[in-house]
């Protein structure tokens, strides 16, 4: 009998983990949820007309994606560095048996432990501003905030960090307000510990946050001054209580619901998403994080091979086949004939990466442009192939440089022409940033020329890192591709800002990109929290 007492008993247990390690990775056990649930997905239709607030869970709920790994990899990645990003992937399994609230306590203190809290004097968390917002606006979900957003207010719940995700809930989807915990720090460094439920709820006052305080209290709203609030409910039971305590109904929805989700198109932003860092590239969920780990290896030789063969050993005439031949593509497009490119000698191209002037030059097919640069590191000037051209921000010693440079070129006294690019910075998203009209003043002919570039794992841009970096991370990319669009020449004339206006809406026309009237100095006030000009040249662009 003891025997087979063993046997059921082992059984029992065996079955019981089977259950729970489904539950686990296929999320098929929600949390139990109390009475007032309504197990179907939200939508605008479906809310009650007369909810006053909607309280949405972001993990879950706001968001399409079932897993927050992405996220705290994000983090690991680009403030903790490669080393932390391999410590997270690695805890992956046992992340998806510990279950939705355990996991995130834990991949918050890898991803967290140990990082600055403050930076270059920002006291906020820069990651957060400035390189968190791109990936989740990308998992919004369109019918969740369709249906949530047009209550008088909208509180979002998170158990992800405070610092994560309030940047883009306030800035880019104007949330009223954001439930979160805080991370713990001491002497400005995160402990990769964060408030509990309790304390984030005794910290707030959360009639306050729902908004009851503005109208009385909270009821059915029936127009006695009550206010009625509904949820939209999403992954594990964090904040379980304020459901509970101030939804009158909420809603869960299926996973057959999810697969049908769409993201949120970039026009309902609250306002467009221009300005981004970092420079992990792809959204790092775990089989695209370890793609990267084993492209690692082979990226950094075939960077160095490339800029060796490319820049350094070979003749400049010989790069475009070599660059095909190790898989870097490039696509010339030309408005008419390249005749025009041969004889000009001012060129205005939008501002992609660190190579635009390289590949202008190697398109055209004139060795003898130089490159007008405001403050690249020592190490790009030496590597370039061709000559870099450095302007000093002062206006009139600008002019009269470039003038300078381009009669020598007419003179026939090897000056040879420039390449300019007039929006002072790079600009990832399709964006133009204003154009400084110094170029018109030269007054000789324009030559625009439209530059899209595309890249699959890291950028070759960045506002708060190690500029001299860039070019080797661009090169890393298993196939960068760069497309250039020569455009019809533009008259130089009196100059002035019709003409700059006149040449960013032509490249910007021909790209699908839009206009902007911001600059440098707007870019890095978002991105890195100062006007973008600093004494170390190796980190200033």
């Amino acid at each position: 009998m003891s025997w087979k007492a063993f046997t059921k008993s082992l059984l029992f247990h065996s079955n019981k983990i089977v259950r729970r390690l489904k539950s686990f990775v296929l999320h098929a056990h929600p949390p139990p949820p109390p009475p007032h649930v309504v197990r179907r997905p939200p939508s605008s239709d479906e809310l009650p007309a007369a909810a006053d607030v909607t309280v949405c869970k972001v993990e879950g709920g706001l968001l399409m994606s079932p897993s927050t790994f992405p996220y705290f990899m994000l983090v690991a990645l680009e403030a903790g560095g490669l080393f932390r990003g391999l410590l997270l992937l690695l805890l992956y399994p046992v992340l998806l048996l510990l279950g939705h609230d355990r996991a995130t306590k834990l991949m918050v203190m890898v991803s967290f432990a140990g990082v600055r809290k403050e930076k270059d004097g920002s006291p906020s968390f820069r990651v957060g501003r400035a390189v968190m917002p791109k990936l989740f606006l990308e998992d919004v979900s369109a019918e969740v905030f369709d249906a949530a957003a047009r209550r008088r207010r909208l509180v979002c719940v998170s158990s992800m960090p405070r610092e994560m995700v309030e940047p883009f809930l306030k800035e880019y989807l104007a949330v009223d307000a954001v439930v979160a915990p805080e991370l713990r720090a001491f002497r400005g460094y995160y402990l990769g510990l964060a408030e509990s439920d309790g304390e984030v709820m005794q910290r707030l006052d959360m009639e306050e946050v729902i908004g009851m305080k503005e109208r009385g209290g909270a009821g059915d709203g029936d127009g006695d001054g009550q206010v009625t609030v509904v949820g939209i409910a999403g992954l594990g039971n964090s904040f379980h209580q304020l459901f509970q305590n101030y939804c009158k109904e909420v809603y869960v929805a299926s996973e057959w619901a999810r697969r049908r989700w769409r993201p949120l198109h970039p026009r309902r932003y609250a306002k467009p998403l221009i300005f981004h860092d970092g420079r992990v590239a792809f959204r790092p969920t775990t089989s695209a994080t370890l793609a990267m780990f084993v492209w690692l290896p082979l990226a950094v030789p075939l960077a160095l091979l490339r800029v060796a063969l490319i820049v350094v050993v070979l003749p400049f005439s010989l790069a475009a086949p070599i660059a095909a031949a190790l898989g870097i593509h490039c696509r010339c497009i030309a408005a008419s004939t390249l005749r025009a490119a041969a004889v000009l000698d001012l060129f205005v191209c939008n501002h992609r990466s660190l190579l635009d002037p390289l590949y202008v030059s190697a398109v055209a097919g004139r060795a003898d442009l130089a490159a007008a640069t405001y403050s690249i590191s020592r190490l790009s000037e030496i590597l370039a192939p061709i000559r870099t051209f450095r302007l000093t921000r002062d206006r009139a010693a600008d002019r009269a440089a470039m003038q300078a440079h381009l009669s020598r070129s007419r003179r026939g006294g090897g000056g040879g022409g420039l390449v300019v690019c007039p929006e002072g910075t790079t600009c990832r998203e399709p964006f133009l940033l204003r154009f400084s009209p110094l170029f018109t003043e030269l007054g000789a002919d324009v030559q625009p020329v439209a530059l899209h570039s595309e890249v699959a794992m890291f950028h070759g841009t960045t506002a708060g890192g190690w500029k001299m970096l860039d070019p080797f991370f661009l090169l890393m990319n298993p196939s960068p591709a760069y497309v250039v669009h020569f455009l019809d020449p533009v008259a130089g004339g009196g100059g002035g800002p019709e003409v700059a206006n006149e040449v960013q809406r032509r490249i910007a026309e021909t790209l699908g990109y839009t206009c902007t009237a911001l600059t440098r100095r707007d870019k890095y006030l978002v991105l890195a929290g100062n006007d973008g000009v600093v004494a170390n040249n190796n980190k200033s662009n």
